[in-house]
């Protein structure tokens, strides 16, 4: 059963289309890589799902339904989309105890998602000390306050070490196990290789590839399948069948 599901999403602004009849799938106990070259439509993409940019045609659906219909969606969905919007002289506790009120969390979880980030050492420090990857899993930490059924992630890598990155494909690895449905969006292909159980390749608002990483993998490596459908699809933009630039 598809528990994210795009269906000929499509954004312009003004002339540029950021978006063009965008449909792809992602089921319950999956990690979807999502993937694209800078300008690719991602970030619209994904805002879209959560009702924080309105298509201009197309659907977006979580579990059936749009985002804004969903019964809790702070409990339901999970999203990280910059790991620069926290107000910077509040304390990490204080930011996961803010959170947790706005979506109804009991706040004894705040110190179970401090552990499972591991900054329980860093809960009581200002975020505006934390470096990018310390910001980076309190993200995470606050998407996964509600314990949700959907995780949508943009770029968490950013910043990460390489004990980080191993860190977040373990974290997501389980979450899948468990049955969530995850949506990541990362320029980290070694990374994504080793985490995803599909991707989504979207070149200049579309997408030109979708199936599964061992197929895609199975006579070459990620990075050489996606600068080959990602040229493809630009070559494609070029010649008209597509918009030419898209906004991240």
């Amino acid at each position: 059963m598809a528990i994210i599901e795009a269906s000929g999403l499509t954004k312009r602004y003004g002339r540029v289309t950021a978006v063009d009849e965008l449909s792809f799938t992602v089921e319950a106990g999956q990690v979807v890589g999502f993937l694209g070259p800078n300008g690719a439509g991602k970030t619209t993409a994904l805002r879209m799902l959560v009702g924080l940019v309105r298509p201009d045609r197309g659907s977006a659906t979580i579990c059936g339904q749009a985002y804004a219909d969903l019964t809790v969606p702070a409990a339901q969905v999970g999203a990280v989309f910059e790991a620069t919007s926290f107000h910077p002289g509040r304390t990490a506790r204080n930011h996961l105890r803010v959170q947790a009120l706005a979506a109804d969390v009991d706040a004894a979880r705040i110190e179970d998602v401090l552990e499972l980030v591991d900054l329980r050492y860093a809960a009581n420090k200002r975020v505006g000390t934390f470096s990018l990857g310390m910001r980076q899993r309190l993200g995470l930490a606050t998407a996964l306050l509600a314990d949700p059924d959907v995780l949508i992630l943009d770029e968490p890598a950013n910043g990460l070490d390489p004990e980080g990155m191993r860190w977040l494909r373990d974290l997501l690895r389980g979450m899948a196990a468990d049955g969530t449905a995850v949506l990541v969006s990362s320029h980290v292909l070694a990374e994504v290789a080793q985490t995803a159980d599909s991707v989504v390749i979207v070149s200049s608002g579309r997408v030109v590839t979708e199936a599964p990483v061992a197929q895609l993998t199975a006579s070459a490596g990620l990075e050489e399948v996606f600068l080959k459908v990602t040229a493809a699809g630009k070559d494609r933009a070029g010649n008209g069948q597509t918009s030419p630039e898209a906004s991240r």
